[in-house]
């Protein structure tokens, strides 16, 4: 009985020691696998990684995107249906006829620029139809004129808390482009 005993004592011994071992590996691989994910993570996740010895490095990491223009994404043009308005009389009925681009600063201004165009035709043509054709005939006139459109069409699309006079109006449309401009 005594053998027997023994033989008890020495089997449980050896077991602690294996269990010991086997949980030791089973936490070697656990942390090793955990690294391996972190690692994978990180790499799809980030920019490209960058070589220490590349001298150029800094100028080949790529800044954060910021909220200004994208200068690799095509500009977007919106072409309207052309205007007909007669302009304020200086010398007897005149008539201006003008077709007008707008460039968007992103795709998705197109959705709100065609949900609110009636409210955009009637400011435009309101405004054109406030103008002298004497104003108009200069270069300069149609530049004031092509501000004070893009204007109009920004505040219609993004109405702006009332502030300051001459504080610039911001929104989706960046340039009013004239494609016809006849006065008569």
């Amino acid at each position: 009985m005594a053998k027997e005993a023994k033989a008890a004592d020495e089997g449980s011994a050896a077991s602690p020691n294996k269990s010991k071992k086997l949980l030791i590996i089973v936490l070697a691989l656990l942390l090793l696998l955990m690294l391996m994910l972190a690692g994978a993570v990180k790499l799809l996740s980030h920019d490209p990684v960058v070589d220490d010895d590349d001298e150029y490095a800094e100028e080949t990491v790529q800044p954060k995107k910021s909220k200004k223009k994208d200068n690799s994404t095509p500009p977007m043009f919106v072409n309207l249906d052309p205007f007909t308005v007669n302009l304020v009389p200086e010398t007897g009925d005149q008539y201006l006829q003008v077709a007008l681009s707008l460039e968007l600063d992103n795709p998705d201004a197109e959705v709100a620029l065609k949900s609110l165009m009636p409210r955009i035709r009637n400011n435009i043509t309101l405004l054109l139809s406030s103008k002298k054709a004497s104003e108009l005939m200069t270069k300069d006139g149609k530049e004031q004129l092509a501000q004070a459109l893009k204007d109009e069409v920004n505040l219609a699309i993004e109405p702006q808390p009332r502030g300051k006079k001459g504080a610039p109006i911001r929104g989706p449309i960046q340039a009013v482009l004239f494609t016809s401009f006849i006065i008569q």
